[in-house]
């Protein structure tokens, strides 16, 4: 099973930029997905997860201007950015957990970073 973000890049202030983390290889099912970020000198932290009903929940500061979606029949998750703040700056990397096989356990599994940079 491999995760594969796309996306980030570098982005003046008050701009938008579009996440996307599709997982392939031996799925059987996906439970929740979702988006971490970790800035220099700073603690990974969960930026927005979701579902597979689509539930989701933010982290306080990107609620109102991030949003999470993910596409069940293609295996990948998305994050919208928009309002992007130089705060926002940070390494995002994507985690799904993942059922391989049924019955089963299902595991954790990581994307690899994905650079976003807000200019001021």
């Amino acid at each position: 099973v491999q995760l594969q973000a796309s996306g980030g890049g570098l982005v003046r202030a008050g701009g938008s930029l579009r996440l996307s983390c599709a997982a392939s290889g031996n799925i059987f099912s996906i439970n929740d997905m979702g988006w971490y970020r970790q800035a220099p000198r700073k603690q990974r932290e969960l930026v927005a997860a979701i579902t597979r009903g689509g539930s989701t929940n933010y982290a306080d500061s990107v609620k109102g201007r991030f949003t999470i979606s993910r596409d069940n029949a293609k295996n990948t998750v998305y994050l919208q950015m928009n309002s992007l703040k130089p705060e926002d700056t940070a390494v995002y990397s994507c985690n799904a957990d993942i059922l391989a096989h049924y019955p089963g356990r299902s595991y954790d599994y990581w994307g690899q970073g994905t650079q976003v940079t807000v200019s001021s």
